[in-house]
């Protein structure tokens, strides 16, 4: 298990047990002002979502799954449990992506980034990126972690950029950037 400590957080491997609050972190992350062009659901969406497919999608992403989340867990006060996360998703060569784009190599996928409001502008998202592409960069076979955002969504645009991240092509209204392992997440 992947697992970082700060100050006020730690980030580590979400467990298959924690799908409630993974549920209700997805959900705080599709009320957010940018959620209409950072994520492929509404809330409505996903509030209408059974408890199993909650269960399923959790077991998925922890330990044991084929992909992973990770969550910075803030331990104590206002905006305590989790204040962040982000997916790995694997996808394997000859699959197609969720843009209908053929996979040519196994690679890395970095998808449902959200920090809340209050953890915003510390090393919340730093440590969650830098565990993700540890984890990815480790895994066998992968070459390459990519991620997608809207062109528009300048908060996350500026931070790709600073955590290493490289545009390589846009895709209608989203861009592909891929990790050139410029700076390090942490950074």
């Amino acid at each position: 298990m992947t697992t970082a400590d700060t100050a006020d957080t730690t980030v580590r491997e979400v467990r298959a047990d924690e799908w409630s609050a993974a549920k209700e972190l997805r959900l705080a992350a599709l009320r957010d002002p940018l959620a209409a062009i950072a994520f492929m659901e509404t809330y409505e969406q996903a509030q209408a979502r059974s408890d199993a497919h909650w269960k399923d999608r959790t077991a998925r992403s922890s330990a044991g799954g084929p992909h992973r989340q990770f969550v910075a867990e803030s331990p104590e006060g206002p905006g305590s449990g989790f204040a962040g996360t982000v997916t790995v998703i694997l996808e394997e060569p000859g699959t197609e992506d969720f843009m209908g784009e053929r996979i040519a190599e196994r690679q890395a996928h970095l998808v449902a980034v959200f920090v809340r409001p209050e953890h915003r502008g510390g090393r919340v998202a730093a440590d969650l990126f830098r565990a993700a592409v540890d984890w990815a960069r480790a895994q066998d076979g992968v070459r390459r972690v990519r991620l997608l955002v809207h062109v528009d969504n300048e908060r996350a645009l500026g931070f790709y950029r600073k955590a290493g991240f490289v545009r390589v092509r846009e895709l209608g209204e989203e861009c592909e950037w891929v990790y050139g392992g410029v700076n390090s997440p942490s950074e």
